[in-house]
């Protein structure tokens, strides 16, 4: 029996409300010797009987859904009013909707995907003909709903639930800023509407947090919270050191045909995700990419397929987390590490739900870090960053767009609109159409100190992912401890406990094919078609005739291909004259025929190094060398510019084309592309110049 606010719940498991629910969890699952989890009846009457608010953090697998919907059924039965599930993912929505069908419950989602079908939502609602409705945290921003629906909905709501609900809390290694307008929710709902929210990935310090907020509006000492244990019996863990990207692939492909069933590999970038699964594929190795940035069908056809085993593996990033549920998924094994212990735990419970055993196994790249420091340097702007904003807003009444402010602050465009979409939900900004205004006297605040103590947490976290499986500890008693488990014992499974599994070397010929895979395919670099108004940064047409054609990089920086001869050419002075050979290939490959070949001039590397190596791919595609380009002076490097405005506008009278150029195609040749600003306008500056076409090209692209 669980403990809450100091007494314990006698009745909640009483005829005949058990005995109710019970058969509503039956219908639910198909079941029909189904009985509840220890704690799933408490908290389900919690919500039904005392119409309290309600924390549940429990493993991944333990039915926290099954606590709303049986809940929702009952409220309704009893005429409350509907059910309002705040929930991150879309393939979590059409799971649940699903689930509510088979319960009878008239279930129905409102996302960013199906617009044209709000009004009719709505007036269901007013109709009184919706039990159910999911939306996505994102719709709780959208003034449009926040309009329209949200007071209808908070009139009306019987309970309230907050999936995944460490997503509010900033100290949370998923905190999404939309989440915070859940507090505006909170203090809008009647008081005797109930409150969920439900999480398996809280440690002691988020717990307190989305404690606190789920108070909102009552006493935040007064929510029940049930926390069950969090180790999971059917996961065996390993960890392997694989530095070089190659090396994992090999394995890979030697160990996933002997895993049973399907399952996932976590990659930490898209372009990863990509690589492996070709990689996967071509070796016998049925294998699909997933990532956010796929159109929403061609997600939902993959998990789809996963669903069906039709494939071995989907590669994917953190997209294809929360809410994915297969219960028979056998295998997870991440191609990198991720930034967090808790994060890692969220990801390996996909696995294992239905079955006795399922193998998880983590592959640690030399990459890792890298790109986790990126991500933990990209969570904050600084203070000086904000300011800027504010003040670029305070002197423009009419407000502005966020291409306007682009050229104000040094900030790309996601992380802007991260931004102002944190400074939104704060009360500092609001946003009307397309253009943000200041809000007067808000008494908003930079709140340097919780940034700075979110960031020392995150490094923390960083540090302990990095002891993970290194420091003698049983693998899920680490995990276990990371999320504050109240009972963490040893396991008895993982590779720490018993021995390795995995830890055979993957044969050299396979790493040998793999390192010729990752420098197989060229990068395609598309042609820049629009331009920032170096005025208002609004995106102006190029013309044509100063218009380069698409290009081609050799590597990605950082990449296990290419990347590591590149970085030690450029670190040494001096170009092997097997990329000069790599880069003539591809040329050829995109069947480009040109007549000669220049270079952007550097001040950042060795004198002549790119003229060197552009006279060396111009020897070996039996084209002509020229100087045609200089520098008029110092400007920053553009990779501490972080918008197209500012970059475009730091090329701007950086460079002088010094003769006219020769007949035929060019190609324009720089060390490394970050916006792509640079090879596009010095190569508008060579077409403006007389150049029939400019074919743009770089040893290496950061994007």
């Amino acid at each position: 029996m669980a403990c809450h606010d100091g007494r314990v719940t006698s009745t909640a498991t009483s005829e005949p409300f058990a005995a109710t629910a019970r058969e509503r969890l039956r219908a639910l699952t198909g079941a029909p010797d189904a009985e509840f989890r220890p704690d799933q009846l408490e908290a389900i009457r919690d919500v039904v009987a005392d119409r309290a608010r309600v924390l549940c953090v429990q493993r991944t697998g333990w039915g926290k859904s099954a606590v709303y919907f049986v809940a929702t059924a009952l409220l309704r039965e009893a005429g409350a009013g509907p059910t309002l599930i705040v929930s991150p993912l879309l393939a979590l929505m059409r799971n649940q909707i699903a689930a509510a069908e088979r319960l009878g419950l008239a279930a129905h989602t409102v996302n960013s995907t199906n617009q044209e079908e709000w009004d009719e939502v709505r007036a269901l609602l007013a109709d009184d003909a919706v039990d159910l409705l999911l939306i996505s945290p994102e719709r709780l921003n959208n003034p449009r709903f926040r309009a329209d629906m949200l007071p209808l909905f908070a009139a009306s709501v019987g309970l309230l639930v907050i999936d995944e609900a460490h997503c509010i809390s900033d100290w949370g290694h998923d905190f999404r800023p939309d989440y915070r307008r859940v507090r505006d929710m909170l203090a809008a709902l009647s008081p005797d509407a109930a409150v969920l929210g439900t999480t398996a990935t809280a440690n002691d310090r988020v717990v307190a947090d989305v404690a606190e907020q789920l108070g909102a509006g009552s006493d935040a000492a007064a929510l029940r919270s049930y926390r069950g244990p969090l180790a999971r019996t059917s996961l065996r863990l390993e960890t392997l050191e694989l530095r070089r990207p190659a090396e994992r692939l090999a394995w890979l492909v030697e160990n996933l045909p002997r895993l049973e069933g399907s399952g996932i590999v976590y990659t930490l970038t898209r372009r990863d995700s990509e690589q492996v699964a070709a990689f996967l594929t071509a070796n016998g190795v049925p294998a699909l990419a997933y990532s956010g940035e796929q159109e929403s069908a061609a997600r939902v056809e993959t998990e789809e397929r996963l669903l069906r085993n039709e494939v071995k593996a989907v590669v994917a990033t953190s997209a294809l987390g929360m809410g994915y549920d297969k219960a028979d998924l056998a295998f997870v094994v991440h191609f990198q590490a991720p930034g967090s212990v808790v994060s890692y735990y969220q990801q390996v419970g996909r696995a294992g739900r239905g079955v006795d055993h399922a193998d998880v196994v983590l592959l640690r790249g030399g990459e890792d870090r890298r790109i986790q420091d990126f991500f933990i340097e990209q969570a904050f702007p600084s203070r000086e960053r904000v300011r800027t904003v504010l003040d670029a807003l305070d002197a423009a009444p009419d407000g502005l767009t966020t291409r306007e402010l682009m050229a104000s602050v040094n900030l790309g465009m996601g992380r802007l609109e991260a931004m102002l979409k944190i400074l939104d939900v704060e009360g500092a900004v609001r946003r009307s159409g397309t253009r943000w205004t200041a809000i007067p006297d808000s008494g908003w605040a930079y709140d340097a100190a919780r940034y700075e103590q979110v960031t020392a947490l995150r490094r923390a976290e960083q540090e302990a992912m990095a002891a993970y499986g290194a420091d003698g500890r049983c693998l899920m008693r680490t995990l276990q401890e990371e999320l504050d488990d109240p009972d963490p014992a040893d396991c008895g499974r993982c590779s720490v406990c018993t021995a390795p599994r995995f830890a055979t070397p993957p044969d050299p010929a396979l790493v040998e094919l793999a390192q010729r895979h990752l420098r197989s395919a060229p990068i395609a670099l598309e042609a820049k078609k629009m331009a920032p108004d170096p005025e208002t940064g609004a995106m102006r047409k190029i013309p044509e005739d100063v218009r380069t054609e698409p290009g081609l990089a050799l590597a990605r920086v950082g990449d296990g291909g290419w990347w590591p001869a590149i970085e030690r050419g450029l670190a040494a002075g001096r170009l092997d004259r097997e990329l000069a050979v790599a880069l003539a290939d591809a040329v050829r490959g995109a069947g480009v025929a040109p007549a000669w070949v220049t270079a952007v001039p550097s001040a950042r590397l060795a004198d002549g190094l790119l003229g060197a190596f552009a006279a060396a791919l111009a020897a070996e595609l039996g084209a002509a060398a020229v100087v045609l380009v200089e520098r008029t002076g110092p400007r920053p490097p553009q990779r501490e510019l972080a918008n197209a405005v500012q970059q475009a506008a730091n090329v701007r009278g950086a460079f002088r084309v010094t003769a006219r150029p020769p007949a035929g195609v060019g190609l324009l040749v720089d060390d490394r592309r970050g916006s792509g600003w640079t090879l596009a306008m010095v190569g508008g500056q060579l077409r403006k110049a007389g150049a029939a076409a400019i074919v743009p090209l770089a040893l290496a692209t950061v994007n």
